[in-house]
């Protein structure tokens, strides 16, 4: 327990001393577009194939479940529709992202604090934590969510590429399944636990990173340690935002 409230409580230090004025705008700002290229841009090929993938997948499993004459084939289409939605987009594809750009930032973070980088802009009057870690947590909280759309949008078009070609459903029944007993509330669900995800995914390996202390061997534990512990807060957050607004 010691432990814990210690990496806490230097975790909460280092964002909130990071909660400062920029001392230059326009360095902030190329620092957080880059960010964005980083988390958002180059993360979209891997979003894209696993989302398509999961929706053509969990289409298949559900026509060979569904094998009851009194269930009609339209629920295939919508139990594909809310899974995307409520659980596989926003949680798988986090997990994923957590190991895509969580590793990234803290080995990135790790090296500059190794090679004494932080040290040298510490010298300089910068302050690192807001040049190097608010731009990483706030490019996170603007693409992720982003990613997690397209996300959605994707896999249950992956699920009706699935149900057409395996001639599982026709069009006008995946469509129609599609739209019946929508939900607005789960889209807004969704995106509240993209947010609380790229809180952690952001965070947590910046927090390692920028903490790390000893060579190349130390900066690989950092990053895997970070994907661990991000993974795990991922699913425990989601366990507790389903309890909280389901």
């Amino acid at each position: 327990m010691k432990t814990f409230f210690e990496h806490f409580g230097r975790l909460i230090l280092m964002v909130t001393q990071g909660l400062s004025k920029p001392e230059n705008f326009k360095v902030y700002w190329k620092e957080f577009m880059e960010q964005c290229n980083d988390i958002g841009i180059r993360s979209l090929p891997i979003v894209l194939i696993i989302s398509v993938f999961l929706g053509m997948v969990l289409t298949i499993q559900l026509s060979y479940q569904l094998v009851s004459p009194l269930v009609p084939k339209t629920v295939i289409a919508a139990l594909v529709r809310d899974s995307s939605i409520l659980e596989l987009c926003p949680t798988v594809v986090c997990i994923v992202l957590a190991g895509v750009v969580g590793s990234k930032i803290a080995s990135e973070l790790g090296n500059m604090r190794v090679s004494e980088q932080i040290d040298a802009l510490e010298i300089m009057g910068i302050n690192t934590k807001s040049y190097l870690v608010i731009p990483k947590i706030t490019a996170a909280m603007f693409m992720i969510p982003v990613l997690i759309i397209i996300s959605i949008g994707i896999s249950i078009w992956g699920g009706y590429l699935a149900a057409i070609f395996s001639h599982i459903l026709t069009r006008q029944q995946f469509l129609s399944g599609l739209t019946s007993g929508f939900m607005p509330y789960n889209l807004f669900f969704a995106m509240m636990k993209s947010f609380v995800f790229a809180l952690i995914i952001s965070i947590i390996p910046s927090y390692y990173g920028y903490h790390v202390q000893g060579g190349a061997l130390e900066i690989g534990k950092a990053s895997t340690t970070a994907v661990v512990v991000s993974c795990i807060l991922i699913l425990c957050a989601d366990y507790g935002l389903s309890i909280i607004m389901l």
